[in-house]
Order: structure tokens, then sequence, then C-alpha cells
């Protein structure tokens, strides 16, 4: 059985698409808690301007931003070949892996070290490595459950868009309905990890979190319109990979169109 797993390439594709899927996000939860500014990397001055009142607004982001949109690229290609279901269970595992991973940086942050490794790296200008650890790895419980109710829910959304958007034009135009389904389930994931993280957490204004919210949809606007054509070269790869034939009866199944699913993946639990 295992070998015939291993020889079938659309499971096998699956098995890579899905470890990517929860590394990268996993990855993004990890290095989120850094900010970077947009302008200043690019080379430009920050552009300080305005929205719902709030001034001195730039493309101040999370550093999750760098992987966040490769995960919509993903989502859309696993949505094209395997299907919302399948959609939905890698989503539902990388929740659980973050949210296992989030629980052991719990743990980590709250043992004891011993006194020499909290002083081993004063030359490198890092006075106590507790507290270096406990700020990189010890985002508060707001962010951490915004953070993965924001992806979950947008997982889904994106997973309802895209379809709709399919059954309405059929195999034509996958630059629509991967670059439409990305722009809506973001809009949604900017606001809700907003929300819960600073407006609950935080007691943010509403204008502060409605103007954060879309200068973070602004880039993620634009990063989903520049990744486009991602999405036609990750088609092809596949294409050439499981052969046209294959990946046309892949299609067709992600659809509901063939009655047995081409990849059976064992239910959850």
């Amino acid at each position: 059985m295992i070998k015939n797993i291993l020889k079938d390439k659309p499971t096998k594709l699956f098995i890579f698409i899905s470890a990517f899927f929860v590394a990268n996000a996993l990855i993004a939860e990890c290095i989120g808690g850094k900010i970077f500014s947009l302008e200043k990397t690019l080379g430009f001055t920050p552009f300080n301007f305005s929205l719902f009142g709030e001034s001195n607004l730039s493309f101040s982001l999370t550093c999750g931003v760098l992987l966040w949109p490769l995960e919509f690229v993903m989502t859309d290609i696993v949505n094209e070949y395997y299907g919302p279901k399948a959609v939905r269970r890698i989503s539902y595992t990388a929740v659980a892996l973050i949210g296992y991973a989030f629980l052991m940086f719990y743990l980590a942050i709250h043992v004891t070290a011993p006194e020499w490794w909290i002083s081993s790296n004063q030359e490198k200008g890092i006075d106590n490595m507790q507290h270096a650890f406990s700020g990189v790895f010890g985002q508060g419980m707001w962010i951490i459950a915004g953070s993965l109710i924001a992806f979950l829910v947008s997982q889904i959304i994106d997973v309802t868009v895209f379809h709709k958007i399919k059954k309405a034009t059929g195999e034509k135009w996958i630059w629509l309905r991967a670059t439409g389904s990305t722009l809506v389930s973001q809009l949604v994931d900017s606001f809700i990890v907003l929300f819960i993280a600073f407006k609950l957490g935080n007691n943010w204004s509403w204008q502060k979190v409605l103007a954060i919210c879309l200068v973070n949809y602004l880039y993620k606007f634009t990063m989903a319109i520049v990744l486009t054509p991602l999405i036609y070269f990750i088609e092809k790869i596949i294409d050439n990979y499981v052969g046209h034939d294959t990946a046309n009866k892949m299609k067709r199944t992600a659809m509901g169109k063939d009655e047995e699913p081409f990849v059976n993946i064992p239910a959850a639990g």
C-alpha cells in the first residue's frame, strides 16, 4: 500500500503541497513578531499618509506578510486540482499544528534556564537570553487567537469564492478565480486579525483598526496581482509532472464532476 502511494504522482504532489503549506504557515507565524518598513526596505522615504483620522501611517508590516501571499497561491492550486475538501483539511491541519507549536513555545519559555545561558551572548549585545527568547516566541494570546481564527476563516472564504467563480466561468480564466478569491479572503483576514488582536485585545479605536487594516490590505492586494503569473507557472509544472490527461481528470474531480475522489484523503480523526 505504501509503495502504491509513493508511486502515485497526484498523491505525492498532494503530500508535498500539504507539507509546504503547513511549514509556510508556521514560519509566517514565527517571524510575524518582527515589523519592517516596506518603504525603507525598498529604499524609499516612508509615505506618512492619513486614513480615517489616523495620521503618520506608512507601510510598516509584519514579516508574516512575506509568506502569507504564497499560502493563498497554494490554496488556489489545491482548490484547482483537489477541491475544497482538501483545502479545508490542510487548513485544519495547519491550524492544529500552529496551535501545537505555540504550546511548545510557551513551555520552552517557562522552563528554567541556567544562569550561564542567560548571559551567554552578552558580547553580542544580548544582555539576557531569556528575555530575548521570550520576546521572539512569546506572542500575546490575543495575537495568536486572532491570527489562527483569521487564517481559518479566510481559507474557508477563499475556497467558497474560488469555486463560485469557477462554476460561473468553467476551466478558463484561472487568473480571475485565483486573484478574486484571494482579494476577498485577504480583506477578511486583515480585518479579523486586527479586530481580535488589537480591538478586543488592546482596545484600539475603530478608526485605527480600519486604517491599519486598509494599509495591510493594500499590500496584500498588490501582492495578489503581482503573484498571479505564479499560478500559471505552477499549473504548467503540475501538468507536466502528472501528465495533461491526469491533470484534467484531477480538475474535473475537484469540481465534483467525477463520482470518485481522485486522491483518497483519510478523514480527520
